[in-house]
This record gives structure tokens, C-alpha cells and sequence, in this order.
């Protein structure tokens, strides 16, 4: 998320578009955060969690930092909640194991500055919408290439009878 809308923010140029930079994925992970909470927290799910229902836990992928500017823990320990999983790269986890400060929750209590990231964004011009919509669609995109990949090196080492 950093990576598009640092990208375009740069492109911008402004002083408050600098101010922005990095900002972006904490604060939609913590918004997607919020939504989980209310979701667990309406009366069709409480009937549901009586009928044994367990809830899906959020998972926080991709949390390496790209740009060596931020420090190197930043998408684990600027995404502690309940509940959560963090699927974080090795090198991410040693940095975490070395370094990093491990808060009790660092979600809770910042959806209203959360909110108001993706509002200065959207002031400056940088379309949410537009860059989830780049984000999923380079993800699929990169799912079908490995994909392909993997049909591609399964024919070549089985052969025809693949087909």
C-alpha cells in the first residue's frame, strides 16, 4: 500500500504529500481493523459465535518494508491487535526478534487519525479506490504468472500426458 501510494505521492511533490509518505498501509490496515471489530460485533455474529461459530482472524501479509527510509519493523509493531496474524518474511522476523518493540496493541485507539490519512490523501488528490483497485489487480496479475509458471514446469517434466 506504502509502496503505490508513496509513489503518487511523490509524484505530487508537495510538502504535505511528504508528510504523508508511509503513512498509508498502517492506517488502512488499522481501519480494516475497525471493520473486523464491528463485524464480531453484531448481533447476527453473536448468534453465530453462541452456535460455535469461531471468527476469522485478520492477517497482515506483504509486512517487509520496501523502502529502507522507514524502519524495518514498522508494518509488524504498528499492527499489534487481538487476534491478528502477521505472515512477516524471515528477514522481517529477525529484525523483529533483534530489534523491534513489541507494543501490547497498537491499533486500538488510532482509527480517527487512521481516517484522517486516507482524508489528507484523498485532499491531495490520491484516489483510494484507485490504488487498491492497481494494488489487486498487480496481485492477480502476478498470481496468474506463477501460476502459469508452475502449469508450465509441471508439463515440461511430465511430459504430454499432462495435457
Amino acid at each position: 500500500m506504502d509502496t503505490e501510494a508513496d509513489k503518487r505521492l511523490d509524484k505530487a511533490g508537495t510538502p504535505q504529500a511528504a508528510a504523508l509518505r508511509g503513512k498509508a498501509a498502517i492506517a488502512n490496515a488499522r481501519l480494516a481493523y475497525q471493520r473486523y471489530e464491528q463485524s464480531v460485533a453484531t448481533a447476527r455474529w453473536k448468534a453465530l459465535e453462541r452456535a460455535g461459530a469461531r471468527p476469522q482472524r485478520p492477517l497482515w501479509a506483504s509486512t517487509s518494508v520496501k523502502d529502507p527510509a522507514y524502519d524495518d519493523t514498522r508494518y509488524v509493531t504498528g499492527l499489534v491487535a487481538p487476534g491478528v496474524v502477521n505472515t512477516m518474511p524471515e528477514g522481517t522476523l529477525d529484525a523483529v526478534t533483534s530489534h523491534g518493540d513489541i507494543p501490547d496493541d497498537s491499533i486500538h485507539g488510532t482509527y480517527a487519525e487512521s481516517q484522517a490519512v486516507l482524508d489528507e490523501l484523498a485532499a491531495l488528490g490520491i484516489d483510494y479506490g484507485d490504488v487498491v483497485q492497481t494494488l489487486e489487480d498487480q496481485g492477480v496479475a502476478a498470481f496468474d504468472a506463477s501460476w502459469d509458471h508452475l502449469g508450465q514446469r509441471l508439463a515440461a517434466t511430465l511430459g504430454p500426458q499432462v495435457e
